[in-house]
């Protein structure tokens, strides 16, 4: 089977691709899926993505961690936000989070209902979501979460990332994942500088949270490979 690979470069143009057999990998580097790969590894029995602060709210009364974000901030009166550093073994191991972030889980609100399959990318488990994807017999759409339905640079540079490790497999079937694959090359010498250009970069460091940024930035950290089952993400089971 030949398979491709697509990048969708923002959330409102996940429309114009046919996902219904493809993998769909949601990308939402600063900082939602970065924070899910690493609360996956540690232990986090499930996470469950909603799309409104208001959804999260009502799981209070289930033993649930709960967790919202918007415009980088922690939303008063939840348990955290998207940060990586709220998605140790200490708080999360054995529990189940329920996240809303500004980006992140809406992109994977859209992917659900018809991809084929719908799983978390990340930094921290780039090499182990790309030997996993050359694995299987399924096109690929990297679903970049972008900022507020906008292009941004993080998420296609990772984008690029995953097609510059699959090209040898996949046939790019997009002007996107070339644009992506060339961003990548340019940016991997020095990801922190490069992505420290981006608008989100700058809009955390005016939050004072830039060590976010370099933990997001970290290759190869986590195996887990977050994937969405009904209602929740869970580790994917490998072997």
């Amino acid at each position: 089977m030949q398979r491709n690979i697509e990048v969708c470069l923002t959330p409102a143009l996940i429309g114009l691709y046919d996902i219904t057999e493809s993998i769909v990998v949601v990308i939402d580097i600063l900082r939602a899926t970065s924070s899910i790969v690493y609360g996956i590894e540690n232990g986090a029995t499930s996470i469950i993505p909603v799309a409104q602060v208001e959804e999260c709210l009502s799981y209070a009364d289930q033993g649930y961690l709960l967790a919202a974000e918007r415009n980088g901030e922690v939303v008063p009166g939840y348990d955290f936000g998207n940060s990586p550093f709220s998605y140790t073994a200490e708080k999360v191991s054995g529990k189940t989070v329920v996240l809303t972030t500004t980006n992140g889980t809406k992109a994977l609100q859209l992917a659900r209902p018809n991809a084929s399959q719908v799983v978390i990318g990340a930094f921290l488990n780039l090499d182990a979501l790309c030997e996993w994807l050359k694995t299987q017999d399924k096109n690929v759409l990297l679903l970049c979460a972008g900022w507020k339905d906008q292009f941004n640079l993080e998420d296609t540079v990772f984008a690029g990332a995953v097609v510059s490790a699959l090209r040898d497999t996949f046939s790019m079937a997009d002007d996107a994942s070339v644009a992506a694959a060339d961003l990548y090359q340019l940016a991997k010498d020095d990801l922190r500088a490069f992505i420290g250009k981006s608008s989100h970069s700058h809009r955390m460091a005016a939050l004072n949270i830039e060590k976010d940024v370099a933990f997001c930035l970290q290759l190869n950290t986590c195996q887990a490979i977050p994937v969405l089952e009904g209602e929740r993400l869970v580790r994917l089971k490998t072997v």
